[in-house]
């Protein structure tokens, strides 16, 4: 019965997943015939199309969408590997200090006014910052080489608080940045390009693979630590790994993104509630369903709410009451 659920989530997502592609490059402020959308993604030449239309389907459009899903992903991902490893149900990307790493290393970006590398020197110094939050969160929460999940979280919250401190100083001291800073953590996916997607969806394959890999090892740590050492697990090796590569993953799409709540928190749990708790068949499923989520949230602020507002704030208003509801299905005991 789950296999045929997951087999057709997994079928019914990569429709939906196709339609919407076509759809949200077809919306915006110059609407386009889905047709023609169409044609531009598999360049199938119409010169009725004209170059403008193209270039903005191709090179503006299409990267943002891109950039949109494949965060969802990683986000959904992430998130599914915290809650399995940590055996946390409220785990999600940022749980060992990611996003406040992340945030002070942007807004220090932001302030110093450096451009080393262009347009990608913030999201640079976001990942830095954020992969130093998880360095010092490893190292604090690791005592002979062995980590447990208390440890780690409560190493994330004392690092976190750290960078959120130094975070509130820089805004504080800011001055007209502030408003860069402020706009940066709540999250945008606009002018987003191919190079920015490249980057996070070539990292996003890597992590579903090592994911798909340690898949029946995260299911039998999810049953805890006790059972999974007695059925010859080696619980550190594959937390450190599975941990390590969640972190580096969701800390790339903090950097290119900003900080977007509930996605990696609230897709884990939907799936478990509709495909069952196998983590191999969650990886796939969270990973696709998170796309179509996200992409969703954003093609609204984009093309369909009157103004656009940053994706981080829709991602909470949508987030807090759909995860209040699956909170209280699961307390009922019953199903979506």
């Amino acid at each position: 019965m789950e296999k045929q659920r997951f087999r057709g989530w997994l079928v019914g997502g990569g429709i939906v997943l196709f339609i919407s592609i076509l759809l949200y490059s077809s919306m915006g402020f110059m609407k386009l015939p889905v047709g023609d959308v169409f044609k531009v993604i598999f360049n199938i030449n119409d010169p009725a199309i004209g170059e403008t239309p193209a270039f903005i389907i191709k090179e503006v459009r299409l990267p943002r969408i891109a950039v949109s899903m494949i965060a969802g992903a990683a986000l959904s991902l992430s998130g599914l590997v915290f809650q399995g490893v940590l055996l946390n149900p409220l785990a999600d990307p940022y749980t060992l200090g990611i996003s406040a790493g992340a945030s002070f290393g942007a807004a220090l970006g932001i302030i110093l006014g450096v451009s080393f590398l262009g347009v990608f020197t913030v999201p640079f110094l976001a990942f830095i910052f954020s992969l130093l939050s998880l360095y010092t969160v490893m190292k604090m929460a690791s005592f002979s080489g062995k980590i447990n999940s208390i440890s780690l979280i409560l190493s994330g919250v004392i690092v976190g608080s750290f960078f959120s401190a130094g975070l509130s100083f820089t805004k504080y001291i800011a001055g007209d940045d502030v408003a860069s800073i402020v706009f940066w953590l709540m999250g945008s996916f606009s002018s987003k390009t191919w190079p920015e997607a490249y980057i996070l969806g070539g990292t996003t394959l890597a992590a579903l693979s090592v994911f798909l890999y340690y898949g029946d090892e995260l299911n039998i740590i999810s049953l805890g630590e006790k059972n999974a050492i007695a059925m010859g697990v080696d619980t550190s090796r594959v937390r450190k790994i599975l941990l390590v590569t969640a972190s580096i993953l969701s800390a790339v799409a903090v950097s290119v993104c900003g900080i977007i709540g509930f996605v990696g928190l609230i897709v884990p749990h939907l799936m478990r509630f509709l495909v069952g708790t196998d983590n191999r068949r969650l990886t796939l499923i969270s990973a696709l369903w998170g796309a179509i989520i996200l992409s969703a949230a954003d093609n609204m602020v984009r093309a369909v709410l009157p103004n656009e507002i940053p994706i981080g704030i829709m991602t909470a208003l949508l987030g807090a009451p759909f995860f209040a509801f699956i909170f209280r299905k699961k307390l009922r005991g019953g199903r979506l």
